[in-house]
Parts: structure tokens; sequence; C-alpha cells
């Protein structure tokens, strides 16, 4: 560790000379400019995407001077070059959103584009500084009795990351051929695929070990210890993690199901190894739900065999109209609510005689269950203009007084109006 920051420490002789502070200042300080001028808006005429290429050609026009005057430029236009660089991709993410889709662009452009330019631009910059190989034969220490130097530990570091971002497509490849092959379900497609990644990433990880140069003793002492981590401190990390392969290979949670939680309508966007993510439609939630939730508790689900729900909405109507007419109007109406199903039918029921109307319940089927609140008000509506226009009376709650006389032995009800 001491080689390398007197290794780094090297880098100050190099950037305390003038003409290196003046292009770090140029460079930096036209970045700067060119983030207020968009956010400000200095120039109204230009568009905020235009304020970059401007920066770009100022920077240029300074090096041409420095050029000019015969003073050195190489950091100011290495400056230039890779600031142009990270420019260009953004140029090239509306050409990956059209050929790739927005979600798999954005998903590539943030986990291997961009880190992969900072690599190169980082290993660019320290070239200029400094000699590469000399960076990587620096000693860092020790790693359970083994030496490491910078170089080992960063092609480490490179490794496991692209082992990280790298495995997903082709495990996803692999499952995909293997559901054609054998004919797997969904589910079992993804728990495969991710069995799969997580293999490739702990051989990896194992290779990755013994390229630092760790002996089969380290890696038993440290899988020991995360043996004995499971079973104290991350348990239910581990818990998660299991009951999300078995829900995977099970099927009873998949995506696109939607589930009843708390009394919401909840749709299934993607089931991971320690959480499920849930989308609420009322407030356009979105819920992380640990695996093992599915296991501890009851869950109900709309969609375990098919989409089809019966929902059902309660009316009260007065007591002299005829329930025959009132049942059959409830029917004729649910039928002409566009997302009511005609098959299987409509149907209307006589619930209980209530204490001033009669209760009728209509029940009645729908085909996406996370649309059932929407269609219900809908159908509520509907029965509100059709008793309107049948005259059919919904009842409000009132009481009768009568008066009675003292003993109550001698009380006769009011029946000369009745």
């Amino acid at each position: 560790m001491r080689e390398l920051l007197l290794e780094l420490l090297g880098w100050l002789g190099y950037l305390e000379r003038p003409v290196v502070l003046l292009q770090l200042a140029v460079a930096i300080g036209l970045m700067v400019l060119r983030r207020f001028a968009a956010r400000r808006n200095w120039l109204p005429r230009l568009r905020p995407q235009a304020y970059t290429p401007l920066a770009l050609g100022l920077l240029a026009t300074t090096c041409l001077l420095l050029a000019l005057l015969r003073l050195p430029y190489g950091l100011s236009g290495q400056l230039g070059v890779l600031w142009l660089g990270w420019y260009g991709l953004n140029l090239l993410q509306p050409l990956l959103q059209r050929r790739l889709g927005a979600a798999m662009a954005r998903q590539l452009d943030s986990r291997l584009l961009r880190p992969a330019y900072l690599l190169l631009a980082a290993t660019m910059l320290i070239s200029t500084l400094d000699s590469l190989r000399d960076l990587a034969v620096a000693p860092l220490g020790s790693v359970l009795g083994v030496p490491v130097d910078a170089g080992r530990l960063f092609n480490a570091a490179l490794i496991t990351y692209l082992l990280l971002v790298g495995s997903g497509p082709p495990a996803a490849g692999m499952a995909w051929l293997v559901q054609r092959a054998v004919g797997l379900s969904d589910g079992s497609r993804k728990a495969m695929e991710l069995m799969l990644r997580y293999t490739v990433v702990g051989l990896g990880l194992v290779g990755v070990g013994m390229h630092l140069g760790l002996n089969t003793t380290a890696l038993i002492a440290v899988a020991g210890g995360l043996s004995v981590g499971l079973g104290f401190g991350i348990k239910e990390v581990f818990s998660n993690f299991i009951s999300g392969l078995w829900l995977l290979f099970e099927g009873s949670v998949r995506p696109g199901e939607v589930l009843l939680l708390d009394d919401d309508h909840c749709e299934v966007r993607k089931l991971g190894l320690r959480a499920t993510l849930l989308w609420r439609d009322r407030d356009n939630a979105e819920l992380l739900i640990p695996n093992q939730t599915f296991f501890t508790e009851a869950t109900t689900s709309y969609t375990a065999s098919d989409r089809m729900r019966r929902c059902q909405v309660d009316v009260g109507a007065a007591y002299h109209h005829d329930p025959h007419q009132v049942i059959a109007l409830l029917e004729a109406t649910a039928l002409g609510v566009d997302t009511v199903l005609a098959e299987p039918a409509p149907k209307g029921l006589l619930l209980s005689y209530g204490d001033f109307a009669i209760n009728y319940g209509l029940r009645f089927w729908i085909a996406n269950p996370i649309e059932a609140p929407v269609i219900s008000s809908a159908v509520n509506l509907e029965i509100w203009r059709a008793f309107k226009q049948q005259g059919i009376e919904i009842p409000f709650p009132q009481q009768v007084e009568y008066s009675m006389v003292w003993p109550p032995e001698q009380h006769r009800p009011n029946v000369d109006n009745h």
C-alpha cells in the first residue's frame, strides 16, 4: 500500500505545473459553464441539447490556440475527447431504445456501457499521469496470508463485475433453449435462469479467489464463516432466497397475476430472489413483499386458474316494488355495461328484508380482476340511472312513531290507515 500511495503522490508533481493547471481549469470550467447555461437557458435561441456541442467547440478552439502558442494542450485535448465520447453515449440512447426497448436500453446503458466507458477514461488518464505497469505491481497487502498487488486486485474486481452483469443474458438463453426442448413452464424457465446465473457467479467467485492465490483451506474457512452467518445473521435473507426459487418452480405466484393484499388488488410485476414486486392500481404504488410471506400467510389470487372474477354490488329497493321486476332490471342493467361478461350471465338475488327496504344483490363476472372497483362503480351508476327511469325508489333510513296508551295491555295498533 505504501508504494501505491507514493505513486499517487507522484502525480502531484505533474498536476502542479502551471500549463497543466490552465488546461484543467479550461476544461472543467467549460463543463461547469455548460451545465449552468443549459439549466438557466442563457441562450434562449438554442435548445438545451446544443450547449454541449458549443462547449466542446470552445474547448477545441482553446486547444488550437494553445497549439499556435506552442504550449502543451494534450491533457485538455484528452479531456475533450472523453467528454465527446460521453456525449456520444447520450446520442446512442435513442437508437438503443428503438432496437431493444426502453427498459433494456437503460439497463444496458447504466450497467455496461457507461461503467466500461468510465473505466476506459480512467485508464487513459492514469496512463497520461503514470505507467500502468508500475501501478499494477504495487503491493497492497495480504488477504488470508496471500500477498495481493494492485493489478491482480483490479482484475479480480473487473471479472467479478462482469460475472454479475454479463451472466444474465447467457443464462436466459440457455434456459430458453431448455424450455423449448423439454416444454417447461415460464416459472420453471425463470427459476432455471436464476439458478444457472448464480451457479456461474458462484463458480466465477471461486475462480477469482484462485486467481488471487487463495488456497482451498482459506476458501473453506470463508465458506464456514458464511454458514455461521446464515445460521445467525442473515437467515431471513436465505429464507427469502429459497422461497423465491420455490415460488418460481411451483408457479403459484407468477408475473401478471392479480393478488388481494390488505383488501387491495395488486398485480405481480417481478418475482425476485429476495422479494416480490407488486403494483397497486388505486395509487400507482409499487410494493416489495418478502417471498416467505407467501408461505407463512394466506394469499387470495384471482388469476391462479383463470382471470375471470365474480363481483357483487348491493342495493335496496322500496317494499312496494315487485321483487321479480327489480331482479330482472338489475340483470338487464349489468348486461348493458361493456366490461361485464355476458357468459356467465349476471344474477340478481333477493338477499334479505330490511327495516325500510328489500336488500338485493347483483352478481356479475369480469375478465380483468384489477379493474373490479372501476367496473363495480360503473354498474352502480347504471343501476341508479335504470331505477330512476323505471321509477324504482331506493329508500333512505326512516322511523315511524306511534302514540301508545298506558297500561300497555290497553294499546291497540294504529291500523286505521292501513
